[in-house]
């Protein structure tokens, strides 16, 4: 069976572990199945598509609505390399997943429209599927509502005229969409168990994502969710692409 790939865009390296063990876990595969590239260390290169049953993408504190002249040479590289991988799946309708961070980078590349109107505080959001989502293959495996972990400053705004709607919350009205058959986006972090956010909030406290003095009360908030549907859509996809 062919490998998976997850691509990590975070440049906190007491983050990066974490994230991709989250991911395996999720996905419900072992380190052997799921490679992982650091794009923050090693530019993507001429990836083969067909090499990887599927790609993940991951999380960012980098946002794509920064000007392009106040982000950092890795940032701007980066989601060059993520823009590029979105057009290659986008023709060739391969099975990738691109999560919070890189659901900004594909919506631009889509055309569409991502601003900072959306934005959640790290907390757990009531997620709840379109008609369409709940007939999606991927997505329609959840249920109609769902619990899921966001923290984010931007979101789309205008949804691309390619895609799909298959998920809102109250807060962020594109929460899930699709574009093709394969190609996917969430906003909310779909790996991530409670436990998982509150470590997650104790790298990211210094990022503006909660004011850091309330570090102690978004953890214990956070630790009392109930977050079990997300990460089904992992292994789920693992699934899809393994018999696609």
């Amino acid at each position: 069976m062919r490998p998976f790939l997850f691509l990590s865009a975070r440049p906190e390296v007491q983050a990066v572990g974490p994230e991709y063990e989250s991911v395996r876990r999720a996905m419900g595969v072992d380190a052997g199945r799921l490679e992982h590239v650091r794009l923050d260390i090693d530019p993507l290169g001429d990836v083969r598509l067909d090499d990887f049953a599927g790609i993940v993408v991951g999380g960012s504190p980098y946002n794509v609505t920064t000007p392009e002249d106040g982000k950092h040479p890795v940032q701007r590289r980066l989601e060059s390399d993520l823009a590029r991988l979105a057009e290659r799946a986008l023709e060739a309708d391969h099975p990738v997943l691109f999560t919070c961070y890189g659901i900004g980078v594909l919506t631009r590349v889509l055309g569409g429209t991502v601003g900072t109107l959306h934005g959640e505080d790290a907390a757990a959001v009531e997620v709840t599927l379109t008609d369409e989502g709940t007939a999606d293959p991927l997505v329609g495996s959840l249920s109609e509502r769902f619990d899921a972990l966001v923290g984010h400053k931007e979101a789309t705004e205008r949804l691309p005229a390619d895609a799909v709607l298959l998920a809102s919350s109250a807060g962020c009205p594109v929460q899930i969409y699709r574009v093709g058959r394969n190609v996917y986006a969430t906003q909310f972090h779909p790996e991530v168990s409670a436990q998982d956010f509150v470590a997650r909030a104790h790298v990211y406290r210094h990022h503006g994502y909660f004011p850091a003095s309330e570090l102690r009360e978004v953890s214990e908030r956070l630790a009392a969710a109930s977050v079990t549907e997300p990460q089904r859509l992992l292994h789920r996809f693992v699934q899809l692409a393994d018999h696609r």
